[in-house]
C-alpha cells in the first residue's frame, strides 16, 4: 500500500510546474482567534514560526488554542512547486508538506514552548508519514525564520532525540530548515476542524512527553 504514493521530495526539474499566482481568496479573518489569516506583514514584537507534523488540520488547532497565539494558518513548504493546489501536494510531486504557520508573542508563550508542543504531538521517526498518512506532505520538519530559532529547535530536536534513544523507540527524520517560501492552503483546510468540529484529528497523545 505504501509503495503506491512518491516517498521521496521531487528535485526542482522532476516537480509540476505551478503558477505564478495564488489562484484563489482567502478568509479576511480567522474564525477562532479573529485575526487576519494572511499574515505576511506580522505586526511588531510578534515572530513566526512554521512546522510540518502530519495533517495540517489537527496541528492547528492544537496551536490555535495556545495562549501568546495571534494567528495561525495552514499551508505548504519545502517544495519546489510554487503556489501548488493540495491535490498537486497530495499526489508527492510538489515536494511540499503539510505545514502549520503560526504567529505569537514571545513574550507570553516562548518558541521553545512551541517546539516541545510540535514533539509532543506528533511522531518525528516515521520519514515519510505519519501514523496511517503515507506521504511526502506528511513528514516531519521545522521550519526556522530566525537564527535564534535555529539554535533553539537544534537543542530540543537534540535532548528529544536522546529521550527516544532512552526508551529505544528510534531516530528523529525531523528536517531543521530555514523556512522557505509558504504557500497558503485553499480557504477550505483554514481553520478546518472550527468548521468541521468533528473531522480528522491524528495528532492527540501520539508524542512522547519532552523530558523534564
Amino acid at each position: 500500500m505504501f509503495g503506491r504514493k512518491p516517498l521521496v521530495v521531487p528535485t526542482p526539474d522532476q516537480a509540476l510546474p505551478g503558477r505564478a499566482e495564488r489562484w484563489f481568496t482567502l478568509a479576511d479573518r480567522h474564525l477562532v482567534l479573529n485575526a487576519p489569516v494572511v499574515t505576511d506583514e506580522v505586526p511588531e514584537g510578534l515572530e513566526v514560526a512554521i512546522f510540518g507534523l502530519g495533517c495540517f488540520w489537527g496541528a492547528e488547532e492544537i496551536y490555535w488554542a495556545k495562549p501568546g497565539v495571534w494567528s495561525t494558518s495552514v499551508g505548504y513548504i519545502g517544495g519546489s512547486t510554487p503556489n501548488p493546489s493540495y491535490e498537486e501536494v497530495c499526489s508527492g510531486r510538489t515536494g511540499h508538506t503539510e505545514a502549520v504557520r503560526i504567529v505569537f508573542d514571545p513574550a507570553v508563550i516562548s518558541y521553545a514552548d512551541l517546539v516541545k508542543t510540535f514533539f509532543e504531538v506528533h511522531d518525528p521517526t516515521q520519514g515519510m508519514r505519519q501514523g496511517n498518512d503515507v506521504g511526502t506532505q506528511y513528514r516531519s520538519g521545522i521550519y526556522t525564520t530566525t537564527p535564534a530559532q535555529v539554535a533553539t529547535a537544534t537543542e530540543l530536536t537534540r535532548q528529544y532525540g536522546d529521550e527516544l534513544a532512552r526508551r529505544e523507540i528510534g531516530s528523529i527524520t525531523t528536517e531543521i530548515v530555514e523556512a522557505p517560501e509558504y504557500f497558503y492552503a485553499e480557504d477550505g483546510h483554514q481553520q478546518y476542524l472550527a468548521k468541521h468540529p468533528h473531522g480528522y484529528r491524528c495528532h492527540a497523545n501520539t508524542g512522547v512527553a519532552f523530558p523534564a
